[in-house]
């Protein structure tokens, strides 16, 4: 009787881990066939806020909340020294500025212009001339454009947990 009983349980383990290679192969055709890259962590974005649905949320912010949702958006710049931030089209000229969970991952420096999906946490801050000239810098500005920022500027920012890039 323990013999049969140790027989069943390497079945059943072994059986667990079928089931569980099955589930990543899954996970991973969806993506294929989505044909998108992903960076940082896998989500579902299927019911991701559009720009002006995400514009709205951040409309109704203050400096001291936080928002956990996904959108989807359009970048219009992207860090030229590595790809450690990108800002995406929040509409009507808004733009939000999207960093990195943990700086954890990086996306393509070439990614102007394309959609892409970000789960995460939005919020707004004041962000430093510092930051702002860092940042100016990362993107290309020239000095003169650098020496233009002189004062503190309120953001619409996003930290990213993942990205879902559309090819």
């Amino acid at each position: 009787m323990k013999v049969f009983n140790i027989i069943l349980v390497i079945f059943l383990i072994l059986g667990s881990c079928k089931q569980q290679n099955t589930q990543s192969e899954t996970e991973e055709k969806i993506v294929i066939t989505e044909e998108t890259q992903v960076f940082g962590q896998t989500f579902d974005s299927s019911g991701a806020l559009k720009e002006a649905e995400i514009a709205m949320a951040f409309s109704n912010l203050s400096e001291t909340d936080t928002l956990n949702t996904t959108f989807s958006g359009v970048v219009t710049d992207v860090c030229k020294a590595k790809g450690c931030w990108m800002k995406v089209s929040l509409g009507d000229g808004k733009e939000a500025m999207v960093t990195f969970k943990d700086y954890g991952f990086f996306v393509p420096k070439d990614i102007v212009g394309k959609e892409v999906a970000l789960n995460g946490k939005g919020f707004i801050e004041s962000m430093s001339v510092e930051d702002q000239q860092h940042y100016a810098k990362d993107g290309g500005a020239s000095e003169e454009e650098l020496q233009k920022i002189d004062s503190p500027k309120i953001t619409q920012s996003f930290i990213a947990e993942g990205v879902l890039l559309k090819q």
